[in-house]
């Protein structure tokens, strides 16, 4: 039997949880994307990376993360219009893997501005809260405890957003039949764009409080890629619950793993979306929109 250090096992945990928030805010566009254009989105891990510079450059110049965040969000916002008006348009109606291919190149060439703008070195930011918290006796870092109520608080917003207010139940109505949206009289193209950019806006803040924990970096958004897909496949493309319950699993199983043994931290969440999926082909809350 392994003994394992009390102390040891909290951070572990806490620190699955804050990576968990972390992968949540990235991968909610991603299945957002495909559950209403029926597009796999690459170009997400651009909006991420962005984001993160973005709150690198601003909170450098003004001292203030807050601001850093904002513009970043801002930023983001404007630049995933633009792509989604003039690029991914134009793929929507054709096949999953045009989408995937043309999402790719995009996610390429912003990865190549950021390395034209920015350089290669890879650049610091700040914790913007410092402290801890004592849990059982276990010092945890404040900003952990903040990132994980902010992807609670993001999650909850996104579900009232979806279920409560009139453009986002057009949005879980496109979800479920495209056709009897547009038959409504309902501007679907205008729905994709803003599906499209409340999702790259949330890829950038995924971004934003991943920065202090990591060097901002070019590629750090293929970095996250494999993790991000096992989110998304793991509870299902186009669920949104799905995709928190699984941000939690694969959080866990990356920061447990590397406890007990480093390599497991890389293997044992391929484990376990192999294990889902021989049950449960559609992933946790996986529905016939992955056949449609």
């Amino acid at each position: 039997m392994i003994q394992m250090n009390i102390q040891l096992i909290i951070s572990a945990i806490v620190l699955g949880l804050s990576m968990s928030g972390v992968y949540f805010l990235l991968t909610v566009g991603l299945s957002l994307c495909y559950g209403l254009m029926r597009m796999i989105s690459l170009d997400q891990f651009f909006y991420y990376a962005l984001g993160a510079y973005m709150v690198y450059t601003i909170t450098s110049l003004t001292g203030s993360f807050l601001l850093g965040a904002l513009g970043a969000m801002l930023t983001t916002l404007v630049v995933a219009f633009v792509v989604e008006r003039l690029i991914n348009k134009r793929v929507y109606s054709k096949p999953v893997m045009f989408s995937m291919i043309l999402t790719f190149g995009v996610n390429l060439m912003g990865v190549g501005l950021i390395k034209y703008v920015w350089g290669l070195t890879p650049k610091p930011v700040a914790s913007p809260i410092g402290g801890s918290l004592n849990i059982l006796g276990t010092s945890v870092p404040g900003y952990r405890i903040f990132v994980i109520l902010l992807a609670v608080l993001v999650y909850l917003a996104v579900q009232y957003f979806l279920n409560k207010t009139i453009l986002g139940t057009a949005i879980r109505a496109g979800i479920d039949d495209a056709e009897k949206v547009k038959a409504l009289g309902i501007n679907i193209s205008r729905l994709f764009t803003v599906t499209f950019v409340l999702s790259s806006v949330l890829s950038a803040l995924a971004g934003v409080i991943h920065a202090p924990f990591v060097m901002v970096s070019p590629e750090m958004g293929m970095s996250i890629t494999a993790f991000a897909f096992m989110v998304v496949i793991i509870g299902g493309l186009g669920s949104i619950k799905g995709t928190m319950v699984s941000a939690l699993i694969v959080g866990q199983v990356v920061s447990l793993g590397a406890l007990i043994w480093a390599p497991l931290a890389e293997m044992a969440p391929f484990l376990v979306m192999i294990f889902i999926l021989l049950i449960k082909p559609t992933g946790l809350y996986g529905s016939k929109l992955m056949n449609r």
